[in-house]
This record gives C-alpha cells, structure tokens and sequence, in this order.
C-alpha cells in the first residue's frame, strides 16, 4: 500500500471508530498547507507547527509564518511557532553549500525539521505528527518520510507517512493559495535554493 492510500485508510479507521487524534502538523508555508489542511482537520485536532530553520532571512521567515497564521485562522486550526534561528540550518550544512537539491543538504534539513516537530509532539502528547513537505512535486516523499519513521522511532510518536502531492494535491493547493490570496514563493526557503532562481 502507497502512502496515500495508508493515510485514507487511517483516515476511514478512525471515521469509523469515532475517534479524533490529535496532530502536530509541520508545516513549510501556507500554500503548502493549504491543502493538507483541507484534507487532515475534518479528521484531526490539528496544530499547525512552523518549525522552518531553513529560511535563513528573517523578513522571508516571518512573511511565511504571517500568511500560515492567516491561513490557519481560515480552517480553526492553532499555530506554533518554533521561533527564528537563522544560522542552525547554515551550521549543519557548512561544507554541503554544492551539494544539488534532493542531495545531503536536504536530508539535513528534513531531519532538523522533522526531528524538532517529533520531539515536540512526544513532549506535549501529540499522538501523531506529520509534515506538509510531500505536497511539493520537487520533494522526495519517500525520503521525507524514512526520516520520518525514523523521527517516531527515536521519540516513541507516530508517524502520519503521506504523499500530499497524489491525488491532485499539488493542483489543489495552487488553486486554495488563488482562493485565499497567498504568497507563494518561489524558492524552498534556504539561501541555496534562492539562489537557484
């Protein structure tokens, strides 16, 4: 079974039991979440958790973050904000600046990210989480989610494996990030990725 079959199957299973978990959500920007919050807050008691040390410009930071709380507001869904540290990512990734996109500098990042969000779904009883990054088309889900298993192991909490992007996910963000009027950017959020475009 793909990953997005296990996740509606998850889905129709607690629709069935009645239950309603509750999920820490990373999330990399509001267009990105715009459609995995359509699809996971009818289901879970979701918090949407920017947790983002790959943006390494504030003004850019705190853009994103303004239009997830924006968005957010939209679905009823809370927001956490991790906080800013311009300088962990840069630090972790010091000698990987060739590195191409989808290399080890990703897969840095992804462990920075997916492992603060796991950390903090064990500490304040989450009982998943889960991360928006397999919506993009230029993200490697099954990447994404090994780190993510992995996450679980570590911190003994669940891991909602998805790829976001099936199904017309991506298709759907673009036209909720038109609906709702988003910034969409048009980098990842590292400075590597910036300078690409």
């Amino acid at each position: 079974m793909n990953d997005s079959a296990a996740c509606d199957k998850l889905i129709e299973e607690l629709e069935a039991e009645g239950r309603r978990p509750r999920l820490l959500l990373h999330c990399c920007c509001a267009p990105c979440a715009s459609y995995v919050l359509e699809y996971l807050a009818p289901h879970f008691d979701v918090t949407a958790f920017y947790c983002n040390p790959n943006i390494t410009r504030a003004e850019e930071y705190y853009k994103r973050r303004d239009e997830l709380v924006r968005l957010s507001a939209i679905y009823g869904v809370k927001v956490k904000d991790e906080g800013y540290d311009g300088e962990l990512f840069l630090s972790r990734t010091r000698g990987l600046e060739k590195e191409p996109e989808r290399g080890r500098r990703c897969r840095i990042c992804f462990f920075l990210r997916l492992g603060t969000t796991a950390k903090t779904a064990a500490k304040e009883g989450y009982d998943y989480f889960a991360t928006t990054l397999t919506l993009s088309p230029l993200k490697d889900a099954a990447l994404i989610n090994s780190v993510g298993d992995e996450m679980s192991e570590i911190f003994g909490v669940k891991y909602l494996r998805s790829d976001f992007k099936k199904k017309d996910g991506y298709k759907r963000s673009t036209e909720l990030s038109k609906i709702y009027g988003l910034y969409r950017q048009n980098y990842c959020g590292c400075v590597y990725s910036e300078r690409k475009n």
